[in-house]
């Protein structure tokens, strides 16, 4: 039986106008994809988030600060009536242009034992993603996920999607795997991107995804270097920071983080070697330390855990700090996380990168103003 939560944020109904870019952002998590909309001019017009950390943080970030005038929605999105979304985010007045979001991951993730992510009932959250296509009719949707998604194993999940985008006569672009790093994120994170656009409003695809900003440093190539993992570290939080906090170790771990060398490092440099670790050759990265000089890791859920991968700091004997992980993801450093270290880890791990998010939002603003534009024509005619 699915649990229900008091749903609504209890802010105002949304007010929007026709020059608004109006968007739903599903599974929103602590916001990193709606306040890249809103740096993009996209205006989220309503939000969906189960998780009650994530949703304190995405209400005292983007609704209290004003940033948003966003109907928070608390709520499971396999009980949550997509209607009830459309008409409490103004949707039925002035329509939907953009839907956003990323479904759990977990089911697709690299990192799941040969076929143990197919039977994940949260891959089904794939297929529920599409019931509010079809109620709110956005002219574009977006799916962020990990590339794990496009692996044969999920292929009925994939093709079942491409299935109801055909019969909503909706286009498909081919999936993209996108870097990060490649967009200006200090951070080397690969997810893929599935683009649909309403063929009934749009005579052809647009030209997406925009082209990198950024580039390796021996690239030949006029765009900037990546952005490395040094922005994180040099600058000093402010004094009453509630993110400046890191995991507490033992002395065993602190020992090891002592022998770890600078600007990287593994559990082999460490000296923590388990006997577990004898006959097991990956996971090489736990205990090692961050390299400055090149964009950081991917942020995972477990992101300020130096067990779970390279999560020491550059030079200091400990985890990065929650802070420093959320700089490492493109976050502004007012930008504050709700529920605690462990808590804080699993949004920020979560959350679309602010920068990648308003660079891909970036043109599909200026595809749905233009098809607004075409629609006024046609209404005028």
């Amino acid at each position: 039986m699915t649990k229900k939560r008091n749903n609504v944020s209890k802010h105002a109904h949304v007010s929007g106008r026709k020059s608004d870019v109006l968007a739903c952002d599903l599974f929103a998590g602590a916001g990193g994809f709606s306040l890249g909309a809103y740096q993009a001019g996209v205006k989220v017009a309503a939000a969906v988030e189960w998780n009650k950390h994530a949703c304190a943080t995405y209400r005292s970030n983007l609704i209290e600060s004003k940033l948003t005038t966003a109907q928070l929605f608390e709520d499971d999105i396999t009980a949550l009536d997509p209607h009830v979304v459309r008409k409490m985010g103004g949707f039925d007045e002035f329509g939907c242009d953009i839907l956003l979001g990323g479904p759990p991951c977990q089911g697709f993730s690299a990192h799941r034992i040969k076929d143990a992510g197919v039977n994940d009932p949260r891959n089904e959250l794939l297929l529920r993603y599409f019931e509010y296509v079809r109620v709110l009719r956005p002219t574009f949707f977006l799916v962020e996920n990990v590339p794990g998604l496009l692996w044969p194993r999920h292929e009925k999940h994939l093709e079942a999607f491409y299935a109801l985008a055909a019969s909503a006569e909706y286009g498909v672009l081919e999936p993209q795997i996108l870097n990060a790093r490649d967009y200006g994120v200090p951070q080397s994170r690969r997810r893929v991107f599935i683009l649909g656009y309403d063929k009934k409003k749009l005579s052809g695809p647009p030209a997406w995804p925009p082209a990198a900003t950024h580039a390796a440093p021996d690239a030949q190539s006029d765009l900037p270097a990546w952005v490395s993992a040094a922005v994180a570290f040099k600058m000093t939080p402010s004094e009453h920071d509630p993110n400046d906090i890191h995991m507490q170790h033992g002395q065993e771990l602190l020992d090891a983080f002592k022998r770890t060398p600078p600007n990287g490092g593994s559990r082999s440099d460490s000296g923590r070697v388990l006997p577990c670790h004898e006959t097991h050759s990956g996971h090489r990265d736990v205990y090692g330390r961050i390299d400055p000089s090149r964009p950081g890791p991917t942020m995972t859920t477990a992101c300020i855990n130096p067990s779970k991968g390279r999560f020491v700091h550059p030079t200091e004997h400990h985890g990065i700090t929650l802070r420093q992980a959320a700089r490492l993801q493109s976050f502004p450093d007012w930008y504050n996380f709700e529920g605690g270290l462990m808590a804080g880890g699993m949004q920020v791990g979560n959350a679309v990168p602010v920068e990648l998010a308003r660079v891909l939002l970036e043109p599909l603003r200026k595809a749905a103003l233009a098809a607004r534009a075409k629609e006024r024509v046609a209404e005028v005619a």
